[in-house]
């Protein structure tokens, strides 16, 4: 038996925010959505492949203090790729950790950037090549694990 995974599904807090966030960031698409009282959700696809789920389920923002979801990573073909995504991040506002691209480690040429969605939620792009020259934020330990 194998598994590959599936979608993610996210709490939010508000819906519409997320769909555009999640568009604009990643390029997803939104491909059903229910505005039912109580009942609001939406299914993001990209290439036709359902990636996301929103959930306006939440009150609060995402709580690092709980079990659960570290960070959902997603990765891009190369380094301008990255840029172009770290553009529209910063663009929007989110919340980005280290100041921009930095290497996934000590001596790691895969650059990253790390940031938040609008409930707080932990996510990062990658790229092979992206880290340049760059030192890691996070010494003797990936920069994933620690922002």
């Amino acid at each position: 038996m194998s598994f590959r995974p599936g979608h993610v599904g996210l709490n939010v807090t508000d819906l519409d925010r997320s769909k555009e966030f999640y568009s604009r960031v990643f390029g997803f698409t939104v491909s059903h959505e229910s505005q039912e009282d109580g009942r609001r959700f939406a299914l993001l696809t990209q290439d036709g492949d359902l990636v996301v789920t929103l959930w306006q389920q939440s009150e609060n923002r995402f709580s690092t203090a709980l079990p659960g979801l570290h960070h959902l990573s997603y990765g891009v073909a190369d380094a301008d790729a990255l840029s172009r995504a770290e553009q529209v991040v910063k663009e929007i506002g989110a919340t980005v950790h280290h100041g921009g691209v930095v290497p996934h480690g000590e001596g790691a040429s895969y650059g990253g950037l790390y940031f938040e969605d609008p409930d707080g939620i932990r996510l990062e792009i990658y790229a092979p090549g992206a880290a340049g020259d760059r030192p890691a934020p996070t010494p003797g330990a990936p920069t994933c694990g620690f922002f």
